[in-house]
């Protein structure tokens, strides 16, 4: 078991690496200014959600080909051990802790979602999907923002959904039953253009 805990912790350790870089990229290609998101459209009887890759460009963030992995039994399994070893192994990777803003916060948090998938139920699947909640404890862990950052990023989505009549905590809207992940998607879109329009 000691020996697969090791081997556990190198590829836990190489795919931490690789989101820090992603990470890292996203936030050296942010404008010194951000540009303005356009208003939503006017609400109509009839709710049509953009696709998720709309939501990804809306929301500007980078994407573009994964680096080549060895392949697994489990291809959804972030590093092939994300199953047995728990989110704290994160903290290995971390040097310092790096400040970052609630837009930026809520931008990550979107591109953890997208790049490990989405989760519903539970703050990480047993393949390695998140749900909102724990995105933002993988960008805890890995040291962007604190938790202060988190909690402000909580109450921007939880003010969105209060002006949509809907009466719980983000973390509680993400695991109702017959929610999608282009719903997740619209509502970090939505937070992003709010926090963005608060400013820092």
């Amino acid at each position: 078991m000691a020996m697969l805990a090791m081997r556990g912790a190198s590829s836990v350790d190489a795919d931490a690496k690789q989101l820090v870089e992603e990470i890292e990229k996203f936030l050296a290609s942010r404008p010194a200014k951000r540009p303005a998101i356009p208003a939503p459209a006017p609400a109509s009887s009839k709710l049509e959600l953009p696709s998720v890759d709309e939501l990804i460009a809306q929301a500007g963030i980078v994407t573009g080909p994964a680096p080549r992995q060895k392949k697994t039994k489990d291809r959804g399994l972030p590093g092939g051990v994300w199953r047995i070893l728990p989110d704290w192994a994160l903290a290995a990777r971390r040097s310092s802790r790096r400040d970052v803003t609630v837009t930026e916060h809520l931008q990550l948090t979107a591109l953890v979602i997208q790049r490990y998938g989405w989760a519903r139920g539970s703050l990480r699947t047993r393949s390695g999907r998140r749900c909102i909640l724990g995105a933002q404890a993988v960008l805890y862990r890995l040291g962007y923002g604190d938790q202060d950052t988190a909690m402000a990023a909580g109450r921007v989505m939880d003010r969105i959904l209060a002006a949509r009549g809907i009466r719980c905590h983000y973390h509680e809207w993400n695991d109702h039953a017959g929610r999608t992940e282009g719903e997740v998607f619209y509502l970090l879109r939505e937070a992003i253009g709010a926090a963005s329009a608060a400013g820092p």
